[in-house]
């Protein structure tokens, strides 16, 4: 047993020294010589596993859904500023009540938040963030977090706060794994920590190398603790990873200006992702008197850094048919790293859009992440445009079927409906998370498929079954990765029929209005036979809808299709579940969007009514946040007048998460 203590000891130290201080002492033979003769050792005594043993961050329990934890303390987040007036007036606003203020300033971590709590030094439980008073329990996922101390160096009972995030080394080794496997890649490190650490399988979790930041005790007091770099200076004595060499202090406006700039320098450089510097009033008691508005607390601030943006040569643009027939120009450029991620290509949008910024092949254009996510184009380098460039000219036949476009407001459209990429862009849709959810069917395999003549039309996917001694055959996969897409396959008969209904395309059709008519009306049968004067009445349906409805069902073709689905077993039944009311933040809230997102606002107001939301055109007294995008109007000045919460895409997304 004294072997075993040591063995635990050893392993520990040189998994703190290793993630944590990034200054290991043992060689990497050493480290897997002890852990072999570890889990030898437990293998033959299990009743003995101490509960800070290593081998405990490996994974291996299988939970069914997360359940929901109170925090001790609500998990307030910061109001966001964008600019030096807006660090100007936080720091008046403050001076009017502490004279002399001192600041903390910590780099803001791009990932999400996490609650880890400890008794006698041991984690017991760990949770998300959730709507601030709520999360959800992910302790077996965060045990397999490294640089998460399963016991600290001194025996307390404690709460630490921090950020669980993705280095940029351990995203672009997921994508490369997720691009192997023929899966979607993930989006930037934050989406992929976010997922990451809500799965129900903890080995998965343990296999995405998180790592965790720790930044705040909720009752600092407890431990004599007197400001903020006090309780930093505490958390890195615990054993936990912090920003020391990037923390800082300031006493004036200059001071935090200069910090900014000097941290956005080394933005690039860092290992982690980050999005913006936190400041925060460095003394506790000076805190206690600022205290909270009934939202945030006026003793900090988020100041979020600009999009990233970076040159490229414009190589190419390229045309691309949607599910509906709609044209797209997209750039096709030199690749590029834009805030951590390589990209080659971004959407033009359509015609006016081109025109109207002049783009040209072989221009020099600046890129960026729009809302740190999607790439666009913001601006062409007029300087460096060459003599002979040829203007932009829209095309006038479909690049798949030459089927002669026709344009309809500012888009273009190929009317052809037996045009191939729109039954390749109709597959995607059919399958993809808020359709039929089939996972293992990326764009690229779903493409694939579909030249090779495997796929041509939805019902196709449930007879791939037939050809699974051939699919396995080709280049890139084997029996595994083909079983696990045809059980995917097969699972996906038994969904609800409102995911069925959003994943047939049928035109204004979305997530939302599925769900209403499918829980209306119980299954397909009575859909089908419902008359058009019937459902034009039914709230928040109308003519619109209702004559693309009725307009669907009529054709016969469209009628055979559902009636082929039906004898291949697929679910024509609704099964519950009108609105997910589960996300806290979401649910029953008010929201009103502004400002130019990655998706257009129509997404992000469909899918916030699928979650319980209400949103709405205009700012009021009832409105609970006002989601912002680029370029915001009168709505955001309002907004900010009226003290009602401002949020992000990316913050929508991760509660989303």
């Amino acid at each position: 047993m004294d072997r075993y203590n040591e063995l635990v000891e050893i392993i520990n130290k040189a998994i703190y020294e290793y993630y944590i201080l990034d200054e290991p002492t043992i060689t990497d033979q050493e480290y897997d010589d002890y852990y072999n003769e570890l889990q030898r050792f437990e293998k033959k005594n299990p009743t003995l596993i101490r509960e800070d043993s290593p081998t405990l961050r490996v994974g291996g329990e299988a939970i069914d859904k997360f359940e929901k934890v109170e925090h001790i303390k609500p998990m307030l987040s910061f109001d966001d500023i964008f600019n030096e007036d807006e660090i100007i007036a936080f720091d008046e606003r403050i001076k009017k009540v502490i004279p002399n203020p001192k600041y903390t300033l910590e780099p803001k971590m791009d990932g999400l938040s996490g609650s880890l709590i400890y008794e006698n030094g041991l984690l017991v439980r760990a949770a998300t963030r959730g709507d601030g008073t709520v999360g959800e329990n992910i302790t077996m996922n965060v045990k397999t977090i490294k640089s998460v101390p399963l016991k600290l160096t001194k025996p307390i009972d404690i709460e630490v706060r921090g950020e669980i995030y993705m280095s940029k080394a351990s995203f672009q080794k997921a994508n490369e794994e997720r691009e192997k496997n023929h899966e979607n890649l993930f989006a930037n490190p934050r989406n992929a920590a976010a997922g990451s650490v809500r799965q129900l399988d903890s080995k998965i979790t343990a296999k995405r190398n998180l790592d965790f930041m720790a930044y705040f005790i909720p009752n600092p007091e407890d431990y004599g603790i007197k400001t903020q770099s006090e309780s930093l200076a505490y958390l890195k004595e615990l054993g936990f990873k912090t920003n020391y060499k990037l923390n800082s202090t300031a006493s004036s406006v200059s001071d935090i200006i200069k910090y900014i700039e000097d941290l956005a320098k080394k933005r690039k450089d860092l290992p982690f992702a980050i999005d913006g510097v936190v400041l925060k009033v460095d003394s506790l008691s000076d805190e206690e008197i600022l205290g909270f508005t009934s939202r945030v607390p006026r003793w900090g601030i988020a100041y979020k850094f600009p999009a990233l943006e970076v040159l490229t040569d414009l190589q190419e643009i390229k045309f691309t048919i949607g599910r509906t027939g709609k044209v797209t120009p997209n750039a096709i450029f030199s690749p590029v790293h834009v805030d951590g991620s390589l990209v080659r290509k971004a959407t033009l949008h359509n015609e006016d859009y081109c025109l109207e910024k002049d783009i040209r092949v072989g221009d020099v254009i600046a890129i960026r992440k729009a809302g740190d996510v999607i790439p666009e184009v913001v601006e062409v380098k007029m300087e460096r445009r060459k003599e002979n460039s040829v203007p932009f000219k829209m095309i006038e036949t479909c690049p798949m079927c030459g089927n002669n476009l026709t344009k309809v407001d500012a888009n273009h459209y190929c009317l052809n409906e037996l045009c191939p990429a729109r039954h390749i862009e109709s597959l995607i849709h059919f399958v993809s998370r808020n359709a039929m959810y089939i996972e293992g069917l990326g764009d690229r395999i779903i493409e694939d498929f579909y030249n090779m003549g495997y796929l041509k039309e939805v019902k196709d996917l449930y007879y791939l079954k037939n050809y699974k001694e051939e699919l396995m055959t080709l280049e890139g996969f084997g029996e595994k990765s083909i079983t696990n897409i045809l059980d995917n396959i097969e699972s996906s008969k038994n969904n609800s029929l409102e995911r069925l209904l959003f994943g047939l395309g049928i035109r204004h059709i979305g997530r939302k209005k599925a769900i209403i008519l499918a829980s209306k009306y119980k299954n397909i049968d009575n859909l089908i036979n419902a008359s058009f004067d019937e459902l034009k009445n039914l709230n928040e349906i109308g003519e619109i809808i209702a004559t693309s409805v009725t307009d669907y069902f009529s054709n016969q073709d469209n009628r055979d299709n559902i009636e082929e689905l039906k004898s291949l077993g697929i679910n024509m039944d609704y099964l519950g579940g009108e609105v997910d009311n589960s996300n806290e933040f979401i649910s029953g809230k008010t929201f009103v969007i502004t400002g130019t997102l990655s998706k257009s606002r129509d997404y992000y107001k469909e899918l916030l009514e699928s979650l319980g939301a209400n949103v709405t055109g205009k700012v009021t007294k009832k409105t609970d946040y006002v989601l912002l995008g680029e370029n915001p109007g009168s709505k955001y000045d309002k907004a900010k007048e009226m003290g009602i919460k401002i949020i992000s895409e990316a913050e929508l997304n991760e509660n989303i998460d």
